[in-house]
């Protein structure tokens, strides 16, 4: 971790909207003029899309949560290296011929080779000078090898992070959300996203669930309407039927004003010491009370190290 050079870790799984989350915080540092190196997760694969597939029919339980099929090695460097340098490389993960388009051409003008596609990545390349903050936002923010053997290598990316965000609705919620999106957008059958979700079981258990324990905030986000069955359900409950919970690790070491946001978030109650509960239209609103003085601190301190 580094005062200087300060690590920010969003952390969740496919379909808990950390993307979400991701655009609270870049409205934070759009209005409080913080300059960030943005990290998305997906650019820390290591295989291509048609690598992934090939993968998933040889192997069982091959799947994007899991060490096999992501370079943890790689981002715990970045993190390490941000920290110590605030530099360090990053490359992109290409979704479509458009991001393929718009990326080679970046690259291009800098004089850097691109020949990648959709589906695949660019080349690596130096993160942008003078940044603020590293900022990460994907599945593996506060992951770490906890066998016993250290059978993958003995990553750790947790320990270079100074704030990890955890974002995890109740598992039925995040199913529904997975998958209306993967039907929505990506136009995949319910027989095929249900695939998806009991192939990567194995790694959802083993290497995400176990990050919320690392993590410094969680935003949990529960219905209060019936999502008892998953699969069947016609619509994602919305935001006001539902509370979010917010758990903090240490409140000392965040500084978390109990009693401010309590008056602030109207309807909102502690159900722990170290919890707060609050009706989920107000998730935006909790979310900048909480982390907007969190990383003013973080730049406050930086500029006096």
């Amino acid at each position: 971790m580094s005062k200087q050079h300060p690590v920010i870790a969003v952390a969740g799984s496919s379909g808990a909207g950390t993307t979400f989350v991701k655009r609270a915080f870049e409205n934070i540092f759009r209005r409080e003029g913080i300059k960030a190196a943005i990290i998305e997760g997906d650019s820390f694969h290591s295989v291509t899309r048609a690598e992934f597939k090939q993968k998933s029919a040889e192997t069982e339980n091959f799947s994007h949560f899991g060490p096999e099929a992501n370079d943890f090695h790689a981002l715990s460097r970045l993190f390490q290296s941000y920290a110590a340098t605030g530099g360090g490389q990053r490359r992109y993960y290409l979704h479509n011929a458009q991001e393929a388009a718009h990326h080679c051409k970046r690259l291009g003008d800098l004089g850097i080779a691109c020949n990648a596609g959709a589906g695949e990545f660019t080349p690596w390349e130096e993160l942008e000078p003078d940044t603020d903050i590293l900022f990460y936002e994907g599945l593996h923010g506060m992951v770490r090898d906890d066998t016993a053997d250290k059978r993958h290598g003995g990553f750790d990316v947790a320990s270079h992070v100074d704030l990890g965000i955890g974002v995890v609705p109740s598992v039925n919620l995040e199913w529904i959300q997975k998958i209306h999106r993967d039907n929505a957008e990506r136009g995949y059958s319910q027989e095929a996203i249900v695939d998806t979700i009991l192939r990567r079981m194995p790694d959802y258990v083993n290497h995400i669930t176990p990050q919320f324990s690392r993590t410094h905030i969680n935003f949990q986000r529960v219905p209060t309407v019936d999502t008892s069955n998953p699969f069947i359900a016609r619509d994602i409950p919305t935001a006001d039927e539902s509370f979010v919970v917010i758990r903090f690790a240490n409140p000392a070491r965040l500084n978390i004003d109990f009693p401010r946001l309590l008056t602030m978030l109207h309807n909102s109650f502690m159900s722990r010491r170290n919890s707060i509960v609050v009706p989920g239209g107000k998730m935006v609103l909790a979310m900048e009370l909480i982390l907007n003085p969190i990383i003013n601190d973080m730049i406050a301190t930086k500029q006096h190290v």
